[in-house]
């Protein structure tokens, strides 16, 4: 956590003359983008698990209806199905798991003390929305910081929540196999986009600077990611 805080800081101190008081906010938003960049070989591992699960889930719904009632030869007709298309049970599993300390270590920087006595623009880094709105309200100094920052995760939250929809619709959780919940998940999971609204408007500034810059960079990241997926899909669909 030190050696975190103490590459912030450093950060800070060479964009303080860009930047002037708001240089420790630039340095979270830059260090974020750039620990979201190192880990990016894991985020394309991920994607590519995820690609190779979707191209073989409607081979695993066969096998699942026609070994139902059999559950050891169902289990060793998956194993042979993935022998077969080179996919591990695990792909796209394991490097999620694996960002996840990065995350950990950075929300629990910037949501701690550390940022206390900067500022971005009027807000200081330390303080929550409610102490925006106790000084000055909604459209104080510090209140409008918080609502171009709700702005932003809004926008964010609309482009996921769309996006999510299409892949939904495109593959169904339960690919025609009743699967308990499914129903439930598939209009929750749209939502979830939304729930960082929440989370900003509860956390300090400094760490809502974190999620609102991780939020973006994962919806751009698996917009890319993805659209060689989406294109021949498109492509499809206007022949």
């Amino acid at each position: 956590m030190s050696v975190f805080a103490s590459l912030v800081e450093r950060l800070a101190d060479l964009l303080q003359p860009l930047f002037a008081t708001t240089a420790t906010a630039a340095a979270i938003v830059l260090f974020t983008m750039l620990v979201r960049l190192a880990i990016h070989p894991l985020s394309r591992a991920a994607a590519r698990g995820q690609k190779a699960r979707t191209r073989i889930a409607p081979q695993l719904a066969a096998l699942r209806k026609k070994h139902a009632k059999n559950p050891e030869r169902l289990r060793k007709a998956v194993l042979e199905l993935h022998a077969k298309e080179k996919v591990s049970p695990f792909a796209g599993i394991l490097p999620s798991l694996l960002q996840a300390p990065a995350f950990f270590l950075m929300y629990h920087l910037f949501s701690g003390d550390r940022m206390a006595g900067h500022t971005l623009f009027a807000a200081p880094l330390g303080d929550h929305w409610a102490d925006a709105l106790a000084h000055g309200g909604v459209l104080g100094p510090a209140g409008r910081v918080y609502l171009a920052l709700f702005a932003i995760v809004a926008a964010v939250a609309v482009f996921t929540y769309r996006r999510t929809k299409r892949q939904l619709a495109a593959q169904p959780l339960d690919l025609g196999q009743p699967t308990p919940g499914a129903g439930v998940i598939a209009k929750v999971m749209p939502l979830m986009s939304f729930a960082t609204l929440i989370t900003v408007a509860v956390v300090p500034l400094a760490a809502a600077l974190y999620i609102v810059t991780s939020t973006t960079w994962s919806a751009v990241e698996r917009a890319l990611l993805f659209r060689e997926k989406e294109a021949p899909e498109a492509l499809a669909t206007h022949a």
